[in-house]
């Protein structure tokens, strides 16, 4: 999965090669989809934004500038679209079971389930703006300058969101002793 590969993909795809197009939304459809998430907070809601991130893309392809990485430029689209979608919601949801790993025991999924929901809602407690940013940095691994590309800001204010956001929901955590 590099950048090269994805290249390579999009020109075909613009040349009217709809399987390569589908091997691109293979290959980032749970990426999108668990960006989309974790800032919607409903899977129900993530399945939409992520269809339409794909329609968007399919019908923007040609605006696609090669000396950008496609999943950055495919993450913007992403977070923008998640954005709105938020926006337009304005409400909260806990999080889906569905998304505890099948590999752990009843006890172990339980905890895990309960830990990962409580980090969930003090997620949503913070700005949108910093939720966004930890999103990005922490369950994508984008790097700073990546997150900057994909929000359009400066690498220096993704550090100082992120030293922010931290800050926010380490204290969160700790009101709520987790």
């Amino acid at each position: 999965m590099n950048a090269v590969d994805d290249h390579i993909l999009v020109r075909e795809s613009l040349d009217g090669n709809r399987k390569a197009f589908e091997q691109l939304v293979n290959r980032y459809y749970k990426k999108v989809f668990n960006v989309a998430f974790r800032i919607v907070n409903n899977s129900d809601a993530a399945a939409d934004v992520t269809q339409s991130v794909f329609l968007k893309t399919y019908e923007h392809l040609d605006k696609f500038k090669e000396r950008y990485k496609f999943f950055s430029w495919l993450y913007k689209i992403a977070i923008n679209e998640s954005l709105n979608n938020a926006r337009d919601r304005k409400q909260i949801n806990s999080i889906n079971d569905d998304f505890v790993s099948i590999d752990k025991g009843p006890d172990e999924k339980y905890n895990d389930l309960e830990k990962c929901e409580r980090i969930q809602q003090a997620l949503m407690k913070i700005g949108i703006d910093y939720r966004t940013t930890i999103v990005l940095n922490y369950f994508h691994g984008l790097s700073y300058d990546e997150i900057g590309y994909v929000l359009e800001i400066p690498a220096k204010t993704v550090k100082s969101r992120l030293f922010t956001a931290r800050k926010l929901l380490r204290n969160i955590l700790i009101k709520e002793e987790l």
